[in-house]
């Protein structure tokens, strides 16, 4: 098996950051941030666009490149590179577009995270506090 290429944003609004939990592996029953695979050819940014606003339905304004997440899990086995960047404008309301893969879709202060997080939460919050300052 070789790693695959994933995308993820972290969305604020009013310092909250968008949230579900996911329903299937890697992370089935962990909070997690918007995002998805990239389709081969398909510009990275491009990719992130096209997965929140299916999953959502926001339409994402400007990006800033917060980290790429390197999410090993053996036990799947799969093992993911995620460029994950920062969204803090955007259209529309969020709302759980494919709900056979996610429920409970939130916004979340940052200080008051649900848990359990997903290891793609986990491995980007560090580079969104320091973004945030």
């Amino acid at each position: 098996m070789e790693p695959r290429l994933g995308v993820g944003a972290c969305i604020l609004r009013d310092g909250k950051l968008l949230l579900f939990r996911r329903l299937r592996a890697p992370d089935r029953g962990c909070w997690s941030i918007p995002g998805g695979k990239i389709d081969f050819l398909e510009p990275i940014e491009n990719a992130l666009r096209r997965e929140v606003a299916e999953e959502t339905g926001l339409l994402l304004g400007e990006l800033r490149l917060l980290c790429v997440t390197d999410q090993i899990y053996p036990e799947a086995p799969e093992h993911w590179v995620a460029p994950t960047y920062l969204a803090e404008s955007f259209t529309g309301e969020a709302v759980n577009l494919e709900p056979q893969k996610h429920e409970g879709m939130d916004w979340f202060a940052l200080d008051a995270l649900p848990t359990p997080l997903s290891m793609a939460v986990k491995a980007t919050l560090p580079a969104l506090k320091k973004a945030l300052g």
